[in-house]
């Protein structure tokens, strides 16, 4: 057994004979509704999970892992990034999908949006998807979708073509972006958006896109449970006009003052608005993003006690579940929604604790400081929204869900399961099952590391989370049975595949 728990396998089997790729001995499988955690093996070939069962022998498996009695979970689906936000997008494909592996990510869903950042371009989808495809195309070292945003009354109409032709699912509507900058004070917003002229990105603008998105389920029936909207929940009005109190107040800064500039009940009323554009509109699927505060958790729920024909899943954030507004290391920790006083941090546990939460993500947005930080860069009105943490979901969750008595089961139900049903990669992807895409990570439970943003291998030169204690690591990550990473690197080539949904479990 080589140092790195690795071995060829040797005995009768050679060649084709062998019945295994690779075989995984020796782990605690995790899954999502199991509590318990039995040892087994791990028989993978062809890319996906073969046989799960003990003492299956070595000789039958070209290469042998031993998993040392760790827990081993199936591959996370980050649900919620932005590669290409700030940096271009083929350089964050590259760097950013390597700090994927490290965080045990196997699949990242990433937001896209014609208009400034991003592509920096406006028009059609059928024009522009195809460049975001070609961008991203060979270099990812995990698999990836794509999620889309309809910006102006054009891209409503492509909805349905970019179902079929493109397997994208999943679409999103930014509730501020209207009459609220993306940094927190108001700028021309058509010109940000590159929308057309007399065109607004507004509630009747938002209620257009529900309606389309309902008119694509009814259109391909066959699909209807995986296609869904995504909104950012945060009122522009509200926030403007507490910018502009906060400021000429002046008491506040930093994080704190931005919290207080985009306050927890500006989330609560966007949540209630876009619940009730939902009914109107008859759509059922609704996903309320990285809600941030007490407010806003408590909103969405009382929305689907209101309308319980609504579908509503309920996001937050690795960020926000382990720094707040004083322990984040600085203006770096400036994010939409903000980072909020302890008080919501403890309020986002206690639900995510009771079940009233769906998934967890990270809201990767990698932003390098030379961008990310104003003049001067203190001020946290200049400086950019957004930052990465990608690397930190799996063992971040696990490790301090440990002290919230959140169980291995329900974090693999908040990071790969809940996700993969909701966005179409139910049929292989989110489980260690027979037949399902061999996407699996092992992690140590017990095995703590300090946050270093010199270890991570995003081209973020700093993080928010800079000094916290880990209480988990990510031993080893694998993609389709493929080692991707290990001994804290990341190996082999960019094997990372788009992934048209619903995926499909012919092969």
């Amino acid at each position: 057994m080589s140092d790195n728990g690795s071995a060829t396998g040797s005995g009768s089997a050679t060649g084709s004979d062998f019945e295994f790729d690779l075989l995984v001995k020796n782990v605690r499988l995790v899954h999502h509704d199991a509590p318990d955690t039995p040892a087994t093996d791990i028989g993978i070939a062809d890319g996906v999970f073969r046989r799960i069962e003990p003492d299956i022998r070595p000789e039958l498996a070209r290469e042998v892992v031993d998993g040392r009695g760790l827990l081993a979970f199936p591959g996370v689906v980050d649900a919620h990034q932005h590669w290409g936000i700030y940096n271009p997008l083929s350089d964050d494909t590259v760097s950013e999908s390597r700090a994927c592996a490290q965080g045990g990510v196997t699949t990242a869903l990433t937001y896209m949006r014609t208009g400034q950042y991003y592509m920096n371009r406006g028009g059609s989808y059928q024009e522009v998807f195809p460049l975001v495809l070609e961008g991203a195309e060979g270099l990812s070292h995990v698999d990836y979708g794509f999620h889309l945003a309809p910006m102006q009354k054009s891209h409503i109409d492509e909805l349905p073509r970019l179902v079929e032709e493109f397997g994208v699912t999943s679409f999103k509507i930014f509730m501020f972006y209207g009459s609220h900058g993306l940094h927190g004070r108001s700028s021309s917003q058509n010109d940000f958006l590159m929308i057309p002229p007399g065109e607004r990105y507004d509630l009747a603008h938002f209620e257009f896109v529900m309606r389309g998105v309902q008119a694509a389920r009814e259109a391909f029936p066959d699909r209807a449970d995986e296609i869904s909207l995504s909104l950012h929940c945060e009122t522009a009005e509200i926030m403007t006009a507490y910018t502009k109190l906060v400021e000429e107040e002046g008491s506040l800064e930093g994080l704190a003052a931005y919290s207080a500039s985009r306050p927890p009940h500006s989330e609560g009323l966007a949540v209630t608005i876009a619940s009730y554009l939902a009914h109107e509109t008859g759509l059922p699927n609704i996903n309320l993003l990285h809600l941030s505060s007490r407010k806003a958790v408590e909103a969405a729920m009382l929305m689907a006690k209101t309308f319980p024909h609504v579908d509503f899943r309920r996001e937050v954030t690795i960020g926000h579940l382990l720094a707040n507004i004083e322990t984040a290391s600085g203006v770096g920790g400036k994010v939409n929604p903000p980072l909020r006083p302890q008080e919501d941090v403890d309020a986002l546990w206690e639900h995510l604790v009771a079940g009233d939460i769906s998934w967890v993500v990270s809201d990767h947005a990698c932003c390098k400081e030379e961008m990310k930080f104003g003049d001067p860069a203190d001020d946290v009105f200049a400086a950019k929204s957004g930052f990465g943490g990608t690397e930190y979901l799996l063992p971040g969750l696990v490790g301090a869900g440990r002290a919230h008595g959140l169980s291995p089961q329900r974090a693999a139900e908040l990071t790969a399961w809940n996700p993969a049903k909701r966005f179409g990669l139910g049929a292989t992807k989110g489980q260690i099952a027979v037949g399902y895409d061999a996407d699996l990570v092992l992690v140590d439970p017990d095995r703590s590391w300090t946050v270093d943003a010199a270890d991570s291998e995003s081209a973020q030169e700093y993080t928010p989370l800079q000094g916290l204690e880990i209480g988990a690591t990510v031993d080893s990550t694998f993609l389709r049975g493929r080692r991707i990473y290990a001994d804290g690197k990341v190996t082999g080539e960019a094997n990372g595949r788009y992934l048209p949904r619903p995926t499909s479990t012919k092969r």
